[in-house]
């Protein structure tokens, strides 16, 4: 109930509302913001985005990580999934810090890891991991604490897909992704070649492994 009433607190243009936490019929439930429009995730099924119109969508996310980073809440579940665009343009961020509140053991070894449960175990590690496995931060693959920069991470993830039209991390199952995700090399050649070379050091840090350096 706390950390519903914390989410409750969010108030910004690029956050899906969360308008409270209520009870019903011995059924507690929250109550969000109803949001017209297209989630990333249908869009990027049709190729990736124009850079100029991807780097937009960056920063609209980036502005409801901030906001949100600045009250202490952590997504946690950043993805394409959870982002959707209204027709007038603007993306509101869904789902903000809810992988926290839901945090039971929804696992499974296999199946579509880009389409994971939001709470995966691996059964047989201590440590509950919250995430969509392509969209992890190395720590959360780890099953570690996370901070804000696990978002950090999970946002550049989610720019690459943008401009390149593709996962940086996949595999046949989740455990293969979480392995890419802990391993595989952090490929940029496939940016298109108009990418700003600023854009191209944006990516890097958000994509360091370790994140003292991210």
């Amino acid at each position: 109930e706390q950390e519903a009433r914390t989410l409750a607190s969010l108030s910004h243009p690029n956050i899906a509302a969360i308008h409270g936490l209520h009870e019903a019929d011995g059924q507690v439930f929250l109550a969000m913001e109803l949001v017209p429009g297209e989630d990333l995730s249908a869009r990027l099924a049709r190729g990736p985005l124009a850079v100029e119109d991807a780097l937009d969508v960056a920063r609209q996310i980036a502005s409801a990580l901030e906001a949100a980073h600045e009250l202490g809440i952590v997504h946690r579940d950043l993805k394409p999934a959870n982002v959707l665009r209204t027709p007038d343009g603007t993306i509101k961020v869904l789902d903000f810090g809810l992988a926290k509140i839901l945090g039971a053991d929804a696992g499974t070894g296999s199946g579509d890891p880009s389409a994971s449960p939001t709470i995966t175990s691996l059964g047989t590690q201590a440590g509950m991991i919250l995430g969509t496995a392509a969209y992890m931060s190395p720590e959360q693959a780890r099953g570690r604490a996370v901070d804000r920069r696990a978002d950090v991470w999970a946002l550049g993830v989610v720019l690459h897909e943008m401009l390149t039209g593709a996962r940086l991390f996949d595999g046949e199952t989740i455990s293969d992704t979480l392995a890419a995700v802990l391993r595989a090399e952090v490929d940029l050649d496939g940016l298109p070649p108009g990418t700003p070379r600023a854009v191209r050091r944006i990516l890097e840090r958000c994509l360091e492994r370790d994140p003292k350096r991210r």
